[in-house]
């Protein structure tokens, strides 16, 4: 048994296709397909189930591509301690983030961090978080920036930043006179556009809408923060929108009013998060500092906030 055959399981698991496993291993059909059958015959188990339509593994083949993913991630751990040993700010960082943090946040932390760390090669993966949170578990990133709460034991959490949340309403809404004087009373009987099922963002909005006796707009979820800000815009109805989703360079749209809550605002809590047992823990700490030393003003959302002149002059 090798290394390679531990591969060649592991893709063929993955894609469940022998040509589709090949190509990722870039080697040809039957040469995986005979290294796998090797394998079968070294182990003495039927690890795959062969049907002209696709590939299953059995029970014990599905528990040794498990296994065996685990041994190549310690494997590409042992690899990474002794890069990151003769020279501890090369090498790559595979970092995952959610859609709804991604685009507003990278472009103010990347600069920091090719400052801290020029010959370090970040791997950017955005997805919703279950997705980030499995292939942290199966060794495929190396961390994840995330919201908490999060109820992983075998993961390492450091605290990044609280960001507040604006309201967003067009000028014609009721509540576009409330800058500054905005409370969460204040949304109550309101019904907010949310974002569909899988998006962190709208367990958080739903958290909000409970506290606040608010509920959710029916017939209608988007699929960005984008479109959310949109509909709003189109006086479709209100949302919650995160400050970093408002700030430049993002764009401002006509129509769109942005209130400030009084007082202390609901918020999210952003920590970036890795396994308990990553070689590279000393190094993941020193990456998460740079990412907590953000722009001054960046979660200030009193900076983008519509000014209440603005909305007396367009009534």
């Amino acid at each position: 048994m090798n290394l390679r055959d531990l591969q060649y399981l592991v893709a063929l698991a993955e894609h469940r296709h022998f040509g589709r496993a090949a190509n990722a291993c870039f080697v040809s059909q039957p040469t995986l397909s005979t290294q796998i059958r090797k394998l079968e015959d070294e182990l003495g188990v039927p690890l795959v189930e062969r049907t002209p339509r696709k590939v299953l593994l059995t029970e014990v083949g599905r528990d040794i591509a498990m296994r065996a993913r685990n041994v190549l991630n310690e494997i590409e751990q042992i690899r990474g301690v002794a890069r990151r040993t003769l020279d501890p700010e090369s090498g790559t960082v595979r970092l995952g983030i959610f859609p709804t943090l991604g685009p507003y946040l990278l472009p103010h932390v990347l600069p920091l961090v090719r400052k801290a760390f020029p010959r370090l090669e970040l791997l950017l993966v955005e997805e919703k978080t279950e997705t980030v949170l499995r292939l942290l578990h199966e060794g495929k990133l190396d961390a994840g920036i995330l919201a908490l709460p999060l109820h992983e034991d075998s993961l390492h959490q450091e605290f990044l930043f609280e960001e507040p949340f604006l309201l967003a309403v067009s000028e014609a809404h009721p509540l576009a006179h409330k800058q500054g004087q905005l409370k969460l009373a204040d949304l109550t009987h309101q019904n907010l556009l949310l974002l569909e099922d899988g998006h962190c963002l709208r367990d958080q909005a739903l958290e909000v809408c409970h506290l606040a006796g608010a509920g959710e707009h029916s017939g209608f979820r988007a699929t960005s923060l984008e479109t959310l800000r949109q509909m709003v815009a189109a006086n479709v109805g209100i949302t919650l929108l995160p400050v970093t989703a408002v700030k430049p360079p993002v764009a401002p749209l006509e129509n769109l009013h942005l209130i400030e809550f009084r007082g202390t605002p609901p918020s999210r809590r952003i920590a970036m998060v890795w396994r308990k047992s990553s070689a590279m823990d000393a190094f993941l700490k020193r990456l998460a500092d740079v990412l907590r030393d953000l722009p001054a003003d960046l979660l200030d959302a009193h900076t983008v906030a519509t000014p209440p002149a603005a909305k007396a002059s367009a009534g």
